[in-house]
């Protein structure tokens, strides 16, 4: 894998963030050329809002904006400040009660970058379930299966 190709995967860009101070321009665009949905053409008004955020230096509405067009199924289920970090944590499920949620959490001392620490891991996830874009087919049944009714009528 190039050095370029590296520092886009998910693992490298969440180390580099966690390992980040601030935020900055550049760390930025990385994660923007990191995300599969900000470049399409049908989303030009919301990307445009995110880059003139980023243009803006504001980086936790970016951070917000880039997880609303990039993982419109997840939203912000917690967001927390605790002895000098924030702990941000992404849920599909949010109205379950946290002992039932699958949340992904993060934290960090820059709340854009505990976000965006969040939003990096909930992308690996998705890198890492592969699922078939077309429906799968059961497998066909064994030969020797015969359907058998088991009702009671008397």
């Amino acid at each position: 894998m190039t050095a370029v190709l590296r520092r886009k995967d998910p693992p490298s860009l969440g180390a580099r963030l966690r390992h980040a101070q601030t935020m900055t321009r550049p760390l930025m665009l990385d994660i923007m050329h990191a995300c599969r949905r900000f470049p399409s053409l049908g989303q030009s008004e919301r990307t445009a809002r995110v880059t003139r955020l980023i243009d803006a230096q504001a980086w936790t509405d970016a951070a917000l904006a880039l997880m609303e067009l990039e993982l419109p199924l997840w939203q912000v289920r917690r967001i927390a400040y605790d002895e000098g970090e924030w702990h941000c944590a992404l849920s599909r499920e949010r109205e379950l009660p946290d002992w039932l949620d699958a949340a992904v959490e993060a934290h960090h001392a820059d709340l854009a970058l505990a976000l965006l620490s969040a939003f990096i891991e909930v992308q690996a996830l998705a890198v890492e379930v592969t699922r078939p874009s077309v429906p799968t087919v059961r497998p066909a049944l064994d030969s020797l299966y015969e359907p058998l009714v088991c009702e009671n009528f008397g």
